[in-house]
């Protein structure tokens, strides 16, 4: 039996990009694009539950779980600083599971776990999309007890 393959957003799914957008923007109004400053995407903090969520996904034996995010058109830092975002939050198993990409929708897999169901290829996975932050997914909670009731997870 083949494992599923999951892909996680990085912006607003693993890293709450939101808060330090509009602090920065906020702190900077004449920064139209605060994403677009060293150190942005390096200095994002983790969602709640997120780390402790992809770690127990990713240690099931039918799971394949990468990290796939869109890069910034903004930023061409944060091809970098998303590296060293994984490497500091998740570590370098997962550093190896990471991918930047501009269109999801290119991935093949089976779940698509993302805060956006358009603009970056979501439309087009050939998966299932998870809507992070959506009335059935509102939350990494919500996210896991999905796939507990699809999946019997191991704990340890």
């Amino acid at each position: 039996m083949s494992k599923k393959i999951i892909y996680v957003d990085m912006d607003n799914v693993l890293a709450d990009y939101t808060t330090l957008f509009k602090e920065r923007l906020q702190q900077q109004p004449e920064i139209a694009y605060p994403q677009s400053q060293y150190g942005f995407f390096s200095s994002l903090l983790p969602m709640k539950h997120a780390i402790e969520s992809v770690n127990l996904l990713a240690k099931q034996t039918f799971f394949d779980v990468y990290i796939l995010t869109a890069p910034s058109i903004y930023n061409p830092l944060s091809y970098t600083e998303k590296r060293v975002w994984t490497e500091k939050q998740l570590g370098m198993s997962f550093v190896q599971k990471l991918i930047i990409c501009p269109n999801k929708g290119l991935c093949k897999g089976d779940y698509l776990i993302d805060d956006n169901a358009i603009g970056s290829g979501q439309d087009y996975f050939e998966g299932r999309l998870i809507h992070f932050g959506s009335e059935e997914f509102t939350g990494w909670q919500a996210v896991i007890q999905y796939f507990r009731t699809h999946y019997t997870l191991a704990e340890n």
